[in-house]
């Protein structure tokens, strides 16, 4: 069994030190012993080589990172676990230049990492806040005296929210 509670990177890297144990890991956690075909789940299910399968419906070939964030990457899994972990550890987040040089990446796979992980952490608005709430708002934009001529709002002076996107957050106390 797999201690989940990690305190440092190298304690992740020390339990998933090779692409190996990250598959079986992610297997362990996605199928618990009985693999099942994203195109077909009532298929029966080929092992093939190198952490392949085949679902025997389709006759298409899958693995563990099949219809997961993981999927089409050439990044290795232990990459993204440590960037899973970074991006859920750091509390005002983590920029892509920041997990790029984290992860010996390039910029551009970091941001894209980064996109995946975050479109996992979608959350649902129908959910009906109870208890005391804590509400703030703020409008996101440049003043308009900064901006190049043909960019200024006309009629736009001071405080005023016509060039503003007005953002909203709401923090449920309990």
């Amino acid at each position: 069994m797999i201690n989940y509670d990690f305190n440092s990177i190298s304690d992740l890297i020390n339990t998933f030190p090779d692409e190996e144990i990250c598959i079986s890991h992610l297997e362990e956690l996605r199928w618990n012993g009985h693999v099942v075909s994203p195109f077909d789940i009532y298929s029966k299910v080929y092992k093939c080589a190198n952490n392949r399968y085949r679902c025997k419906e389709t006759s298409k070939y899958f693995n563990v990172k099949t219809a997961t964030l993981f999927d089409n990457t050439k990044v290795k899994l232990q990459k993204w676990f440590i960037a899973i972990w970074l991006v859920t550890s750091h509390k005002k987040g983590i920029s892509s230049l920041q997990l790029s040089r984290d992860l010996n990446v390039t910029q551009k796979t970091a941001w894209f990492m980064l996109q995946r992980i975050r479109a996992c952490f979608d959350i649902n608005n129908d959910v009906q806040l109870d208890n005391t709430v804590e509400i703030d708002e703020t409008y996101i934009g440049e003043k308009n005296k900064n901006r190049h001529a043909n960019k200024k709002v006309p009629h736009s002076q001071g405080r005023s929210t016509k060039d503003k996107t007005a953002v909203v957050d709401m923090v449920e106390c309990e």
